[in-house]
């Protein structure tokens, strides 16, 4: 894989005990080291201007300004320092890198990864949340279709939280699909079944909460079985991954049991799911806060690109998870595949 990074987003320091720390990013790097095919991309961070295509313009300046103040706790867990303000300009230029990489053909063993922090999904249009103060995965969609390389965006978002920020930019929206698997009742507390998007974006959100305790098979179930039906309907142009790895059953804050195999597994679903329609397809570093198992996750998302193929989980998907896919289906006229 390509890996987009840039030592600028080194500079976000969220103090000492702080789970998305620049340790994060070190441990991924520490664990391609092994790995065969690592290319890194630096990348031009993104602009003020682009920012604010999908957030508020005067949002964007209060973080301007509080960044240049030295910083501190915007809210209880979503800390800036002075070197933030520049750190998220970065992020976010990683990922439009890795967005148009793919919409310029780069795929199979060059597919982008954009390896930037803080992450993004949780900021919203007017605020930022959940470690979160641009929403980056938004920036690069919105990015492709102002630049007309793409006319229709899909963002997968397979970190444990639900990505409260990206649905709420794209919500009334019809020209990006956003699709989430999360932890039911996690922080935020979003991403409920009804919540499937309004106006010119009806039907364009999906949302598929998953009890505390879910594995390989019921990832892979709602990949094969719930996006593919849901993305074959919308048909997009580039499929962007919010790639979180605190899914992991031994990841510190969440309670799933998705193995190191079953990011494999969801790599491979997920690049099927682009081959299928014909999608560039790009991934965005989100959460993750075992410093093994995310580097693990990382490794494994570009091994499986690397050749390496994914095995089968022995496991059943749970049938309430079955059930669940089949109700949302439903719900948008689609037969499960």
């Amino acid at each position: 894989m390509k890996f987009g990074y840039n030592e600028t987003c080194l500079d976000h320091d969220t103090g000492p005990r702080h789970p998305e720390a620049a340790d994060r990013l070190r441990a991924i790097r520490e664990g391609l080291k092994k790995r065969h095919s690592v290319e890194y991309v630096d990348a031009d961070p993104a602009t003020e201007e682009m920012v604010a295509a999908v957030h508020d313009p005067a949002y964007v300046e209060e973080v301007k300004e509080f960044c240049a103040s030295g910083g501190g706790n915007w809210d209880p867990d979503t800390v800036a320092c002075e070197g933030t303000w520049d750190a998220a300009l970065a992020s976010a230029g990683l990922a439009q890198w890795a967005a148009s990489a793919a919409l310029d053909g780069n795929g199979g063993r060059d597919t982008p990864f954009s390896l930037g922090r803080p992450p993004g999904h949780h900021a919203v249009v007017d605020d930022a949340m959940g470690f979160c103060f641009f929403n980056n995965a938004a920036v690069a969609a919105q990015t492709a279709l102002d630049e007309g390389t793409a006319e229709r965006v899909a963002i997968f978002d397979w970190d444990v939280h639900h990505g409260n920020g990206t649905q709420d930019i794209f919500y009334e929206r019809g020209d990006v699909l956003y699709a989430s698997i999360h932890e039911n009742g996690l922080y935020p507390g979003t991403g409920e079944l009804d919540e499937t998007g309004e106006g010119d974006g009806e039907l364009t959100t999906f949302n598929v909460p998953l009890s505390a305790g879910g594995g390989d098979a019921d990832y892979l179930y709602v990949v094969e079985s719930g996006l593919g039906p849901v993305f074959d309907s919308f048909d997009p142009d580039l499929l962007v991954v919010s790639a979180g790895f605190d899914a992991h059953r031994y990841d510190p804050i969440s309670r799933m049991r998705v193995s190191t195999e079953g990011y494999a597994l969801l790599t491979d679903a997920v690049r099927t799911l682009a081959d299928d329609n014909d999608a560039a397809l790009a991934f965005v570093l989100e959460g993750g806060y075992g410093l093994d198992t995310l580097s693990e996750g990382v490794a494994t998302v570009h091994e499986t690109f690397d050749g390496r193929r994914p095995i089968d989980p022995e496991e059943e998907p749970d049938e309430e998870t079955i059930e669940l896919v089949d109700d949302l289906l439903d719900s948008y006229g689609l037969d499960s595949a």
